[in-house]
């Protein structure tokens, strides 16, 4: 997939900031020497919707509306994020959602994407299964398929990192969770389109490596599951686009244990009082996996949600 270059982002992002206003990204001192090294956190959880995912919803439906595309409405699959991302953005143009979710997906997710305007479709044991039934949706009722991975997601999404470079100049290395892909490629197509040498390293957890064994075989690895409490990296069929970028992109793709992305997340609300979903804790989690290798440097991670069950916040805050 091509990369959007720097004004193709730039002006994604000025359909972004019709909605929205660009999201700040700190450095908390407690963090920092949990960290031992001088880090930043860009903080999309403080998006519309708590997640860095709107900003692609945002664009990708404009894109829709500008063309005039006639069709009844758009279907996609989700774990919640991205559906939450394009109920909202539907909305805001009159256009039908309906959202595909597996079953025992996030309860307050699924509330979200209902109140954003979204038609619920519980199908299917994981995402896979109910991106399969999305597009069976999409052929039966005519609907426009919506993608999870789409160049015009990652445009939209690359107004995030672009807005973090500008901000933080000079940053040694950023980590970012891997779900589908598109926030790592926005990632990697920010850096480039601002010529940046920062090394971008991605983040996934155990039960859900297909993005690391990708990288590491040069080409799309698919896994039997995916099962985390991180469930905006549950993949376990990758994207073969994402995955040609990131194998020319990173410098490298780390794993997490549950335990490690519970203790990220409760870093991150003991350290800036900031709830972070297990996806949204996983670049904290990377981070503090590799303090040695960062101790001294300039690093920032991205925390692209905070969207997490109250029951399960409640579970991993009272682990010790």
């Amino acid at each position: 997939m091509r990369l959007p270059s720097l004004s193709e982002i730039e002006t994604a992002a000025e359909t972004v900031y019709a909605t929205m206003p660009p999201t700040p990204q700190y450095a908390w001192p407690l963090l920092a020497e949990r960290a031992g090294c001088e880090l930043w956190v860009k903080h999309e959880n403080h998006t519309p919707t708590g997640a860095f995912k709107v900003r692609g919803g945002l664009v990708y439906m404009a894109d829709l509306a500008k063309r005039g595309a006639r069709m009844p409405g758009v279907v996609t699959a989700t774990r919640g994020n991205h559906g939450q991302s394009v109920a909202f953005a539907a909305a805001r143009h009159g256009i039908r959602a309906v959202i595909c979710v597996p079953e025992g997906n996030s309860v307050e997710k699924n509330a979200a994407m209902r109140a954003f305007g979204g038609e619920l479709v519980v199908e299917g044991h994981d995402f896979q299964a109910a991106r399969e039934h999305a597009e069976l949706l999409a052929e039966r009722e005519s609907l426009h398929m919506l993608p999870s991975y789409d160049e015009r997601l990652v445009r939209g999404v690359a107004s995030y990192p672009l807005e973090l470079f500008r901000a933080v100049p000079d940053l040694d290395r950023v980590y970012v969770p891997v779900g589908l892909g598109s926030g790592i490629t926005a990632t990697i197509a920010a850096r480039d389109a601002l010529g940046l040498k920062t090394e971008i390293v991605g983040v996934v957890a155990e039960g859900a490596p297909a993005y690391k064994l990708s990288f590491e075989a040069g080409k799309p690895v698919s896994t039997d599951q995916a099962i985390t409490i991180a469930d905006g990296m549950a993949c376990r069929v990758p994207e073969p686009e994402a995955v040609e970028v990131l194998w020319n992109g990173v410098a490298e793709i780390v794993a997490l244990t549950e335990a490690e992305i519970a203790s990220a997340m409760r870093a991150f609300y003991t350290d800036s009082h900031n709830v972070a979903e297990g996806a949204g804790a996983a670049a904290l989690g990377a981070c503090l996996k590799q303090k040695e290798q960062n101790r001294g440097r300039k690093i920032a991670v991205m925390l692209c949600g905070g969207n997490v069950d109250a029951a399960l916040f409640r579970d991993v805050l009272a682990e010790v």
